[in-house]
């Protein structure tokens, strides 16, 4: 595997050109994207002006709590709380991190700073003190938006200068975090005025998200996603006249993927807000409660990764409940095997099945044709087609030339929806971007002859467990940290 990657960072470095390049498109043809506009202008644009949205229409639903957001509703919420996060200090291009699980707040908060011209760096709320503080640094974070029961692993921060808002529904609650932990409520920035917010200049190039990812190898780095990149990863998925992804305004869409990963961000929240579709939030997978809520709210479409696939494919509980309203069921995260895809069928008998391929980098990579407006007919354990306005090859591992349909390479995908780059880190940049602008996956596989992508092993030595992403080098430097040990190597293994 180490030999492998070296090769893999030669293979890129070459100056040696290919005696030809085979390019893969999708079967759909390009759009026009209008991806000029800030994020949330183009998200919400149906519902304003000219758009055929009705902002009357429910947008969020909050599963927990019962909770129901409209349109006009999380519209007015996030302009709000976009003025009360100026008014705290924060402004254009500063970076706040989101630490909380899945909740209608965090969609509002995304916006709120999107709105304003911000980066959100997302974080999941279950990292230790020294993870949370590592990005929290490296991002340069301002403020960090919470929950009560995370804010213990702040003290340093906070100590540091670094804001602290705490969202909690309850009043009570936040009276005593306002007395016990110093910290800002987060009512205080829902009740602000939006019309002191000045109309921010924000550039398509802007970034607008700062997750972390491992990319092909190494620590978790900041991945700068833009305007521009998100605005183009959802266009490709469900803008034309025969969308990729066809989400309607008449969909209810299951969120239990977790909100700060790019999954759920991007081919979730932010597209199904586009659509007009509602999103019922659940703070995190539990299966019968899951099926609970397909059978009470008729969800439609459920988004889903692998080992989620896995529990309702060994559940016996599935025929107690009322699940002929899926009609979609899209798998990411991680590459889904034929069997398990086939098996999965079996409980969902009135859904289309498919899968999606991407990373945090890449934006979109690919999308079950399955899933169009006017599908095509799909296979079984392909992770769909090269999304459109945007090109795909396949290249040798070793020569770095491209190679033709069924020949399987490391996947390479060029388009406005991939990153800008690495925060603070033009090395690592470049060895995952090309001169000609092609970003490396790292990933393995093959188009086949009718177009459809086949992942059938990683190039990168990143391990991934349940759809997350864990770095070796980080368990490598915590092992190392060790007195007793002197030196340390972690690989995966079944």
């Amino acid at each position: 595997m180490v030999l492998q990657q070296q090769t893999h960072f030669l293979t890129k470095k070459t100056n040696q050109e290919p005696s030809q390049d085979f390019i893969f498109r999708s079967k759909l043809p390009d759009i026009s994207i209008p991806n000029h506009l800030p994020l949330t202008d183009y998200v919400f644009q149906r519902f304003s002006g000219d758009g055929d949205g009705d902002s009357t229409k429910t947008c969020l639903i909050d599963s927990a709590t019962g909770r129901i957001f409209t349109y006009a509703d999380v519209q007015t919420n996030f302009r709000r709380i976009a003025a009360g996060i100026h008014r705290l200090g924060i402004r254009h291009c500063d970076t706040v991190m989101l630490l909380l699980p899945n909740s209608p707040e965090f969609a509002l908060i995304f916006l709120a700073l999107a709105h304003l011209g911000a980066v959100s760096t997302t974080a999941n709320p279950f990292y230790t003190q020294s993870e949370i503080a590592k990005q929290a640094k490296a991002s340069a974070a301002k403020m960090i938006i919470t929950k009560r029961c995370y804010v213990d692993k702040l003290t340093n921060l906070k100590n540091d200068g670094v804001l602290i808002v705490c969202v909690d529904n309850n009043e009570d609650d936040d009276h005593c975090v306002l007395l016990v932990a110093g910290c800002v409520s987060f009512k205080e920035l829902t009740q602000a005025d939006e019309t002191e917010l000045p109309k921010p200049e924000i550039s398509p190039e802007d970034t607008v998200a700062m997750p972390y990812s491992s990319g092909t190898t190494g620590l978790p780095k900041g991945v700068m996603i833009t305007h521009k990149g998100l605005v183009t990863s959802i266009a490709q998925k469900v803008d034309g006249e025969n969308p990729n992804l066809n989400f309607t305004a008449d969909d209810v869409i299951l969120c239990f993927l977790p909100m700060f990963h790019i999954f759920a961000l991007d081919a979730l929240m932010l597209t199904a807000m586009r659509t007009g579709a509602a999103i019922l939030i659940v703070p995190r997978f539990e299966l019968k409660l899951v099926m609970e809520l397909i059978q009470r709210y008729k969800v439609t479409v459920v988004p889903v990764a692998p080992p989620v696939v896995l529990a309702f494919v060994k559940s016996t509980e599935t025929e107690k409940y009322d699940l002929s309203s899926v009609r979609m069921m899209l798998s990411g995260a991680a590459t889904l095997k034929k069997e398990l895809e086939d098996a999965v069928r079996l409980k969902f008998p009135n859904a289309i099945f498919g899968q999606g391929y991407g990373m945090t980098e890449s934006g979109t990579v690919a999308t079950s044709l399955a899933f169009a407006k006017k599908p095509f007919k799909t296979k079984s354990g392909a992770c769909g087609t090269v999304s459109r306005n945007a090109e795909m090859k396949v290249v040798d591992t070793i020569t770095g030339v491209s190679l033709p349909r069924n020949k399987s390479g490391e996947i390479c995908i060029r388009g406005d929806q991939a990153m800008k780059g690495y925060l603070n880190d033009p090395e690592a940049t470049a060895r995952t971007i090309d001169k000609d602008g092609w970003l490396h996956t790292g990933d393995i596989g093959f188009v086949d002859d009718d177009d459809e992508i086949f992942i059938v092993d990683r190039l990168k030595e990143l391990i991934k467990f349940k759809g997350y992403q864990v770095a070796p080098a980080e368990l490598e430097a915590l092992l190392i940290s060790h007195p007793s040990i002197e030196d340390a190597a972690v690989v995966a293994m079944k």
